[in-house]
């Protein structure tokens, strides 16, 4: 983290524990209590905590224009992205994507379609709906490693975030506070249950919380699908295409609508958000990821909906590519958040518990 970033990070901080006036908001505060001095590791944690609900700058007396100027959902933020930027493995990747995230997704996209274009050309033998088009056999040989970059390049990350901020041994009782916390979004709350002031001026509502748990919950039907097409494939021989009533339809399909819902108020809460709030200056990186994953359940809808027309194998080279672009692109953009938020997550479960 720069000197000067984390300075101010210090300097707010400081001014707030002897407030404390916003200690029933989110777990920010309750963990910044437990601090007599903030060193890097400490403000590198809090940042993660912090959700950027906003609720805090607007219940603050010592914001702008009083002499303090105090804004600590920008401090936060500033932090959170620098140690992203910080931890990401390989280095220079992540900062390069906050500074031009969209173009970067959108090249990556078209870059990797035009390749499955390509492949295109070496029509399999046999198979049926999306297998007549590209073989199963080079989809896994292309995606199995694509999958499993991320987690490697996540892992090293992560590993370096928990040192930096002290995590200790994670227990069971841990891990069930962060994943309840987590699955509940409780912090997007705001912390008295009017959840986010998200838009440019004084006015809460829980409307970007619904959209986190859209996207949460539809990323984790969409897993779940994939997964059970995997083992109608491997274990019960029971090769794709699958019908509407089977579990990869089931599961897929109410999935790639809740990540098409979610990412469409995200981007529109975005669009209406004050920029002095927030880290302006990874505002395309953002964007970018929301963007990239609002396409993939777009293109993965229409591959059903028009899955028996000539537009078949354009849909699934952009499909694809989009998909083989988020695996990729994982480990620095914004989908790496919810881990690192996970991580602070257990790491405040075992604070409190020593406190």
């Amino acid at each position: 983290m720069q000197m000067d970033n984390l300075e101010e990070a210090r300097r707010q901080a400081e001014i707030c524990n002897a407030c404390r006036y916003c200690e029933g908001y989110c777990a920010v505060f309750p963990a910044l209590q437990l601090h007599r001095s903030f060193s890097e590791g400490t403000i590198t944690q809090l940042a993660n905590l912090c959700h950027n609900c906003r609720g805090c700058y607007y219940a603050c007396q010592y914001t702008d224009p009083h002499e303090f100027n105090i804004n600590i959902p920008q401090v936060m933020a500033e932090a959170r992205q620098k140690s992203w930027e910080t931890f990401a493995w390989p280095g220079g990747i992540a900062r390069i994507f906050q500074k031009r995230g969209s173009l970067i997704a959108l090249a990556a996209v078209i870059g990797f379609a035009i390749i499955f274009y390509v492949i295109r050309a070496l029509k399999p033998s046999g198979g049926e709906g999306f297998y007549a088009i590209i073989s199963h056999a080079t989809m896994t040989s292309i995606f199995l490693p694509a999958f499993l970059y991320p987690l490697f390049s996540l892992g090293i990350s992560l590993r370096r975030y928990w040192r930096k901020v002290g995590g200790e041994r994670i227990t069971w009782d841990h891990f069930k506070s962060a994943l309840i916390s987590a699955g509940k979004l409780k912090n997007l709350s705001g912390g008295h249950g009017d959840g986010c002031n998200f838009e440019e001026e004084d006015r809460f509502s829980n409307q970007r919380r619904y959209a986190h748990q859209a996207v949460l919950y539809g990323f984790l039907l969409c897993f779940a699908a994939t997964c059970s097409g995997a083992v109608m494939y491997y274990f019960l021989n029971m090769p794709g295409p699958y019908s509407i009533f089977s579990a990869p339809k089931l599961l897929g399909i109410p999935g790639g609508l809740l990540i098409l819902v979610g990412c469409s108020k995200l981007i529109q809460l975005k669009l209406k958000a004050d920029p002095e709030l927030g880290s302006a200056r990874v505002w395309s990186g953002e964007m970018g990821f929301v963007g990239l994953l609002l396409f993939i359940a777009l293109s993965g809808l229409l591959l059903f909906a028009l899955g028996g027309t000539g537009a078949l194998p354009l849909l699934l080279d952009l499909h694809l590519g989009a998909v083989l672009a988020f695996f990729l692109l994982t480990p620095y953009t914004k989908m790496a958040h919810g881990f690192y938020r996970m991580a602070a997550l257990i790491r405040n479960a075992q604070m409190k518990a020593e406190s």
